[in-house]
This record gives structure tokens, C-alpha cells and sequence, in this order.
């Protein structure tokens, strides 16, 4: 069995690249399109990370190699979130009969 990998939040903000950077405060991380912030969940939910930073890899704000530098995640886990993503849609990261707690 695999070790599960989990994502590192910072406390100060981190740029992913250019334009998106990422912070955790108070147990909440959020993420910011400049000086805006764009989207937030608790530190340990870790189904909205895996959408929220699929979105960013789909919509082509960041690219996968950023998600992996700045969060400390395998490079497969990445690529299975941006395909089930792309494959079936924002809901299926919270379905409850498809391990949707797991971060690999």
C-alpha cells in the first residue's frame, strides 16, 4: 500500500507562480489571483484542495509541475485529479463511494 502524501499549506503566501499564490491561516487556506482571493477551504479538506487545484490545472492558471512544487504532492495524484476532473466533473471529488478522502 502506498504511503498517502498529503499537501503542504503555508503560512505565509507562497506564490504558485505569477499570478496565484496560496497562504493557510487559522486552519483555512486560501488561495489569491493577485491580491484577491478566488477560493478558500479548511486545511484538512482535502476533496475541495483536490478540485480547487484542478480547476486551476484545467483552466490553465497554473500547470501541474507548480502544483507539485508548491503543495509537495506526487506528480500521478495530479494528474489523476485533473483527469477525473476533466472526465466527470466537479461533483465526483465529493462522492462518498469513490474514496473521495483520499489524497492519492
Amino acid at each position: 500500500m502506498t504511503q498517502t502524501r498529503l499537501p503542504f499549506f503555508p503560512e505565509d503566501i507562497e506564490l504558485i507562480n505569477t499570478y496565484i499564490g496560496v497562504q493557510k491561516k487559522n486552519g483555512i487556506v486560501y488561495y489569491f489571483n493577485g491580491a484577491m482571493p478566488v477560493f478558500q477551504h479548511p486545511e484538512k479538506d482535502y476533496a475541495s484542495f483536490r478540485l480547487f487545484t484542478s480547476q486551476l490545472v484545467v483552466n490553465g492558471n497554473v500547470k501541474q509541475v507548480e502544483i507539485l512544487k508548491a503543495f509537495n504532492v506526487s506528480a500521478i495524484s495530479v494528474k489523476r485529479w485533473v483527469k477525473k476532473y476533466r472526465e466527470e466533473g466537479a461533483e465526483s471529488f465529493f462522492c462518498r463511494n469513490n474514496n473521495a478522502n483520499l489524497v492519492n
